[in-house]
Formats: C-alpha cells, sequence, structure tokens
C-alpha cells in the first residue's frame, strides 16, 4: 500500500501555485498510489477555504477510497469560524486531519491561536501534520517540542521533517516524544535511512508535497537502502496508522 500523506488540491494564495485535480490524478495513476491525503492550497478567508474543502470532498467522493482530506482553514479565522469549519470538515466532510502552517498563515504553534489548532485537534481525535522548515522561527521543529510533551495523546505529523536545513532538529523532535512523525518530503534519503533505523520505519511517512515530485519522493525510499518492511511501512503503513487508513 502507498500513501501520500502530503498533496495539494486548489489555488495556493500565498505561493501563486495551482495545484491542479488534473496533476494529482495523474501522479496518483502514474506512480501506482493507493491513496492521497488532500489539503487545500493555503487561503486567508473563510469563504476560499470552505470552497476549497468542499472540492476536496467532490474529489473523494468521485473516487471512493483513493483520496482523503486534510482541513486547512486560517487560525486567525475571527469568533469561532475556525473551529465550526474544521468540525464541519472532520464530521460531516469525514476528514482525517488538520494541517497548521506556520509560514503561509503566519501562526506561532505556541501562541493563542496556534494552541487552538491542537486543543480543537485533541477533541476532534485527528491528527495535525504541520509545515516546518522554510519559515522560521515558527517554522522550526523544535516549537514543537512543548506541544508533543503537553499533547501526548495527539499525533502530530511533521510536514518536511524540517526541510534538509533542519532535519536533524525534527529527529531529535521525534526521539523525544513517539507522538511525532515524519513527513519526510524534501529531505535527503540518507536522512530517512537513519530515522527508519534509529527510530523505526513506523515514524517516517512519504508525502509528495508537489503531484510531479512523488515519483522523485518515491525513488528516494526505494534507493534509501530500506529493507522490504521497512519500505512497506514508511511508503503506507505509517500514514496509515497515524490517519486511520483501512490497509
Amino acid at each position: 500500500m502507498i500513501v501520500d500523506a502530503h498533496a495539494h488540491l486548489g489555488f495556493d494564495e500565498i505561493f501563486d501555485e495551482d495545484f491542479t485535480e488534473a496533476a494529482l490524478l495523474e501522479s496518483h495513476s502514474r506512480n501506482s498510489i493507493d491513496v492521497t491525503l488532500v489539503q487545500p492550497g493555503t487561503v486567508h478567508d473563510l469563504a476560499a477555504v470552505q470552497m476549497q474543502h468542499d472540492i476536496i470532498a467532490d474529489l473523494i467522493r468521485r473516487y471512493p477510497g483513493r483520496f482523503r482530506g486534510i482541513a486547512n482553514p486560517n487560525p486567525h479565522l475571527p469568533g469561532n469560524a475556525y473551529e465550526c469549519e474544521v468540525t464541519r470538515c472532520v464530521e460531516e466532510l469525514r476528514f482525517v486531519g488538520i494541517k497548521m502552517h506556520p509560514l503561509a498563515h503566519a501562526v506561532n504553534p505556541l501562541g493563542r491561536h496556534g494552541r487552538r489548532v491542537f486543543d480543537l485537534a485533541r477533541a476532534l481525535q485527528v491528527p495535525v501534520m504541520v509545515h516546518t522548515g522554510a519559515g522560521i522561527p515558527w517554522a522550526a521543529p523544535s516549537l514543537l517540542d512543548p506541544i508533543a510533551g503537553g499533547y501526548p495523546d495527539l499525533k502530530i505529523v511533521v510536514a518536511h521533517a524540517g526541510g534538509s536545513i533542519f532535519a536533524g532538529e525534527a529527529g531529535l523532535l521525534a526521539a523525544g516524544h513517539s507522538n511525532v512523525f515524519l513527513e519526510s518530503s524534501w529531505v535527503a534519503g540518507f536522512q530517512i535511512r537513519a530515522w527508519a533505523r534509529g527510530l523505526g520505519a513506523g515514524r517516517v511517512m512519504f508525502g509528495s508535497d508537489h503531484a510531479d515530485n512523488a515519483e522523485t519522493e518515491l525513488t528516494k525510499f526505494r534507493s534509501a537502502g530500506l529493507s522490504e518492511e521497512e519500505l512497506d511501512w514508511a511508503l503506507g503503513g505509517t500514514a496509515a496508522a497515524v490517519f486511520g487508513l483501512r490497509r
């Protein structure tokens, strides 16, 4: 089973990137991916993210079993708009997780609006994926250390595993907390091998981030010197376990 734990659909207002359904479907098919976890491109306002969430939900309905959703509203939305939209995504649209993007949404994970993400995820019993790497200081993996310790029952997925420059920091975070998992897009293959051997492959997961990056990421895993069992976990088993997907 291959699970792409990190993909996008929709226009990203921050990075001016249009993540299209055609590219997503082509990557899914060409790379024999069984399940792709899809989140919106980053937007600021409620109406825009609701529209993108609904588009993802429609994709899930049209391709049953092949796609699942991850919610990504702006944590700075006023009032209880953030909580209402995430709850709608999880309870009505059956999304399987929440994304926090400290860089794109300018959110401090340790701040009041950052913690509302983790509080809600714990209440809804779904994992949180947090962008790390580009965008320090708030995208530094080390900022998640008190969060992981303070929410031991919450599964936290470290997107990009710190990026290449902060990969070591992400590894230390995961080593200190069993509820932390590393999504390793844009990280070197030798680092994945070290994590699989040091933390266990059940703590590492494949993600593409961009549809046209999926083949490169899969090749990276398959050429990193992992055993068949380690590959089975890293390419699909870990994400299936963390996000509650059927294998």
